[in-house]
C-alpha cells in the first residue's frame, strides 16, 4: 500500500512540475515574414508593454451581450503594421519586465486565482492625446478589430487546459476603419462563458517596430499621468 501510495504521490508531484513549466510566458513574435537570404523568418515583436493586474468581481467596466467587460486602455502612438495582444490567468511566478503595476495586482500578487480569458483589440475615433477625456472615451465610437478566446500558443493554465489568449492584428491601409493609425485603442477582457472574472493577469501589447510613447493604463486617469510623463 505505502508503495502505491509513493507512486502515486511522485505522479502527481511531476503532473505538478509540469504544469509549472507550462505556466512559463515566452517570447512574442508576430506573423510578418520576411526573406533573408534562402530562409524565410517571422519578424520578431520588438516593442512590447505590458500590464499586471488583478480583475475583481463587481469592478467591470461594461456588461455586454450579459458578459462583464473590462478595460484596458493603450495610446498608440504612430502607425502600425500590425499589433499582437495577448493575455494570461494567472501570472504565477513569471517575471514580467518593465511592466506597469497596477496597486491591484501588487495587493494580489501572491493569489491563486485566475480566470478564462476572452480579449478583444478595439480602436477608437480619438487620434488626439489632448481629447483623451472620461466623457470623450464614452462616447468615442469603439471598432471591434480582432478577439480571441483560447490560444494553443500560450501557456496553459493550473487546469490543464489552453484557455489562455493571442491575437496578431494586421492593419488594412486600404480602410480607415481598419487601418492602425494613431489614436486611443483598447484592450477588453472578461471569460468566454457568462461569469464572474477574478484572478491576477498579465496583457501585453506588441509591434513589430518601435512605437516610442505607448502607454497602457487600466484607467484614463492613469492613462493621462503616463502620458504627461
Amino acid at each position: 500500500m505505502k508503495t502505491k501510495i509513493l507512486v502515486l504521490l511522485s505522479i502527481f508531484a511531476l503532473g505538478s512540475s509540469a504544469t509549472l513549466q507550462a505556466q512559463k510566458l515566452k517570447k512574442f513574435g508576430s506573423s510578418i515574414e520576411k526573406k533573408i537570404g534562402p530562409k524565410t523568418i517571422k519578424v520578431p515583436y520588438t516593442d512590447v508593454v505590458s500590464y499586471l493586474g488583478y480583475a475583481t468581481p463587481g469592478n467591470e467596466d461594461q456588461v455586454k451581450d450579459g458578459k462583464k467587460f473590462y478595460y484596458i486602455y493603450v495610446w498608440i502612438p504612430a502607425v502600425a503594421p500590425e499589433l499582437g495582444v495577448r493575455m494570461m490567468s494567472p501570472v504565477g511566478k513569471n517575471k514580467i519586465k518593465n511592466a506597469t503595476v497596477s496597486k491591484a495586482y501588487a495587493d494580489n500578487s501572491k493569489s491563486n486565482d485566475y480566470f478564462d480569458t476572452y480579449i478583444t483589440l478595439e480602436r477608437s475615433d480619438i487620434i488626439s492625446k489632448n481629447n483623451i477625456t472620461e466623457d470623450a472615451v464614452k462616447n468615442a465610437n469603439w471598432v471591434t478589430l480582432a478577439s480571441n478566446d483560447d490560444s494553443g500558443e500560450m501557456p496553459k493554465q493550473p487546469s490543464g487546459s489552453s484557455y489562455n489568449s493571442l491575437l496578431r492584428y494586421k492593419s488594412e491601409i486600404s480602410s480607415p476603419t481598419k487601418a492602425l493609425t494613431v489614436g486611443l485603442y483598447r484592450v477588453g477582457f472578461t471569460t468566454y462563458k457568462r461569469g464572474e472574472v477574478k484572478g491576477t493577469f498579465v496583457a501585453q501589447v506588441a509591434a513589430p517596430i518601435k512605437l516610442p510613447g505607448v502607454a497602457m493604463a487600466k484607467t484614463i486617469a492613469d492613462l493621462k499621468k503616463e502620458l504627461s510623463k
